[in-house]
């Protein structure tokens, strides 16, 4: 038999949901979740696909992990909680090269791709659906560059390490993307908010100016009663 489960990497804990599942079959909750967790620590704070593999009749149990999905692993190399909704606009980080080549070497295993170098551009490719650049650049462009020979050092030695100084060159430029980025939303922000003053201003003038003033129908008569 087998369950497929999806658990905070290191963190699986006991609860309805999985005893929905394991209840039944009558296996024993607590080595279950603590092989789990063995399993999948160093896959800490991320989303971790899990198959149990259960012999019904002995309750023996075999865990089988898959690595992460990519977004996860992109997150958690460069410390982020989530990615952008709006990854042509808004940029939530900037990876290295050596970070993309650490992450298809996790999880070249079970991609489709069989070049590494193809692996990487297909990393690359989540990169841009994250939010996130890379080597300062938009993730489709580094793609193109890499087909003409860029990097491609660090790729057949599929260098995982990122200078430090690399590194602060890249926060350094993504604090000034950022800093634009959060001028842009403010004062977008505040236009919108101008606008809705405005328009609710105008609805009120309209409002006023159709309504007939007070005693505007009853002069007419009393005039008339005079006239009489």
């Amino acid at each position: 038999m087998n369950i497929k489960l999806l658990i905070d990497g290191g963190d699986m804990k006991p609860g309805p949901a999985i005893a929905q599942q394991l209840g039944p079959i009558g296996i024993n909750m607590g080595q279950v979740i603590s092989k789990v967790n063995e399993a999948t620590k160093e896959f800490k704070g991320m989303k971790v696909p899990v198959n149990l593999d259960i012999d019904e009749k002995t309750k023996d149990f075999t865990v089988e992990t898959s690595s992460p999905p990519t977004s996860e692993l992109i997150k958690k190399e460069l410390k982020l909680e989530k990615g952008t909704s709006d990854h042509t606009n808004i940029k939530v980080g900037n990876a290295s090269i050596e970070d993309v080549i650490k992450i298809t070497k996790i999880k070249y295993s079970n991609m489709l791709e069989k070049d590494f170098k193809t692996a990487v551009k297909s990393i690359l490719g989540t990169c841009a659906s994250v939010g996130i650049l890379v080597e300062n650049q938009e993730p489709n462009e580094l793609i193109h560059k890499i087909d003409s020979g860029r990097f491609k050092q660090e790729i057949n030695n599929k260098s995982t390490e990122t200078e430090s100084e690399k590194r602060k060159r890249l926060d350094n430029h993504f604090a000034k993307i950022k800093e634009e980025q959060d001028a842009k939303i403010e004062a977008e922000k505040k236009a919108a908010e101008e606008a809705a003053e405005a328009a609710a201003e105008a609805g009120t003038e309209t409002t006023e100016a159709t309504q007939a003033p007070e005693g505007a129908e009853t002069k007419p008569k009393e005039a008339e009663e005079e006239k009489k």
